[in-house]
């Protein structure tokens, strides 16, 4: 990856629809160029997608999950993913295992989820923060 494709990632992370004219214009290449650089780098998992960031209003937070020491964390992840109202799920170091990113419509909407996890056989610990502001870099 060189700096072409650094600054492509870089365009497409403050606006994904943001047209390859566009990007190509800004860093001097031609549109030809952006195009084939953005289908390697879907092609080797550089990008693994295009997605929405959205302003719902909704209660955003992420719950830290502490897992059994015995436990295949993947396992845990990959059967939160698939809860509502759940963005991501990430598998992390430090004290906890696990961060569930959400978008609540409320802060009951949350606190149902953090119940949720803690009915899990493997959760040990959770730890809830609200996001109160994020800004895109």
């Amino acid at each position: 990856m060189d700096d072409i494709d650094r600054r492509i990632l870089d365009a497409l992370r403050r606006d994904a629809r943001t047209p390859y004219t566009e990007i190509a214009d800004d860093i001097g290449v031609s549109e030809g160029t952006v195009r084939n650089r953005v289908d390697s780098l879907l092609e080797e998992g550089v990008i693994e997608r295009f997605t929405v960031a959205t302003s719902t209003g909704n209660v955003k937070a992420m719950i830290e999950i502490g897992v059994a020491m015995d436990v295949d964390t993947h396992e845990v992840g990959d059967r939160m993913v698939d809860w509502e109202p759940v963005d991501f799920v990430w598998q992390v170091s430090g004290e906890d295992d696990i961060v569930l990113v959400v978008d609540a419509t409320d802060t009951g909407g949350v606190n149902d989820l953090v119940s949720k996890a803690r009915e899990q056989e493997e959760v040990v610990s959770t730890k809830t923060r609200l996001i109160l502001d994020e800004k895109l870099g």
